[in-house]
């Protein structure tokens, strides 16, 4: 991989010193004409462009498959006034210095002890997911919000991480008082703070919640790499096995909202004449890909309305039902909530408008 990158390269500079070489002979021919300064620039930039493109490319594929996320980035509406960009820069700009600041710590204190970091990081992982619905069942009960797609996609998404955790606890992670007190007194701290922020700014919230599901696809795809021979040779959890192979797959596909229901489906081993392996590799690359779809949800969730359930559309030969007969209503934040809170009446009303107008 990294020859080809190295290639790629090479090949983007040769193309590079050749055009300037002919720019040269050009310019002895115009001297310093404003024509071939900005053909040399524009020859340059392009070749720019071309390198960033292909390192984007390649690191999508060592990140595992998340280049469809860094698409998204790159299509998704940008903010129109500038004091919203700003505010955009800060938000995220917070969320890094917060994630980077528990990845020092869990570095500094888990070098070596992987499945007690991975307990820690899963006790972690799965409270934001519980702060999201606390947040939405409050602004249910006072008529401000009203989506069943965030509240069943957010509790699968914690039930998917329950699952990660009981792994953990499964190979030992644990066993140490002091691990299961930092974990869960990290994980109250977080309750508080992802709600607050949530509260406040749910772009935000989301985006911190990409950032911490970033790491976790990381760092599970960076064990899987460094000890993938030897997991290959240790059994499976039976929680494991029992999850991915005959738990209850309708939660399991309902926070994938990048899958459709029914099509991924993990297996936990290889079968050989009828006798069937189930190894800890196979666990912890599901682990790491369920990872990676949480990335995904949290990077849609970003954009207001943009969240659907998977099995919204399918269970219903492709009418929402469910969210037809609730009369969505949706805001972002609590001062957004004040501000646009109608009645039921009033927000089935608006949405029969809607459909007429769109008719016509």
């Amino acid at each position: 991989m990294t020859s080809h990158v190295h290639g790629s390269s090479c090949l983007i500079n040769q193309a590079l010193n050749h055009t300037s070489s002919k720019e040269a002979l050009t310019s002895g021919r115009c001297g310093f004409s404003i024509t071939c300064t900005r053909k040399r620039l524009q020859l340059r930039s392009i070749g720019r462009v071309a390198h960033h493109r292909k390192t984007i490319a390649v690191r999508s594929v060592l990140t595992g498959d998340l280049e469809e996320n860094e698409r998204e980035k790159q299509t998704s509406p940008k903010v129109a006034s500038g004091w919203e960009k700003w505010v955009v820069k800060v938000e995220r700009g917070v969320n890094v210095l917060l994630t980077d600041s528990v990845i020092f710590l869990l570095d500094n204190l888990y070098a070596d002890r992987h499945y007690a970091r991975f307990y820690v990081l899963e006790t972690i992982a799965r409270v934001p997911y519980f702060a999201f619905v606390s947040v939405l069942h409050m602004y249910e009960s006072f008529g401000w919000w009203r989506r069943a797609d965030y509240l069943k996609v957010h509790f699968a998404e914690s039930w998917n991480e329950l699952h990660h955790l009981l792994v953990m606890e499964a190979l030992g992670g644990d066993k140490r008082w002091f691990d299961r007190f930092l974990a869960q007194h990290i994980a109250v701290a977080y309750f508080f703070l992802a709600a607050l922020m949530y509260t406040i700014s749910p772009r935000m919230a989301y985006h911190f919640s990409e950032c911490v599901e970033r790491h976790a696809y990381s760092t599970y795809d960076k064990f899987i790499k460094q000890h993938g021979a030897e997991l290959k040779k240790l059994p499976a959890p039976a929680v494991a096995v029992e999850y991915y192979t005959k738990g209850d797959l309708y939660m399991f596909d309902e926070f994938q909202t990048n899958q459709v229901p029914n099509s991924r489906r993990p297996k936990v081993g290889m079968e050989h004449m009828h006798n069937i392996n189930n190894n800890l590799y196979d666990v912890f690359i599901n682990i790491r890909d369920d990872e990676g779809e949480h990335c995904k949800t949290m990077l849609a969730c970003q954009t207001p309305g943009r969240l659907t359930s998977p099995h919204a559309i399918t269970e219903n030969n492709g009418n929402d039902v469910e969210n037809r007969a609730l009369h969505p209503a949706e805001c972002m934040g609590i001062l957004d909530c004040i501000i646009t809170s109608s009645s039921s009446a009033s927000r089935a009303q608006k949405q029969n408008s809607l459909k007429e107008s769109g008719k016509k």
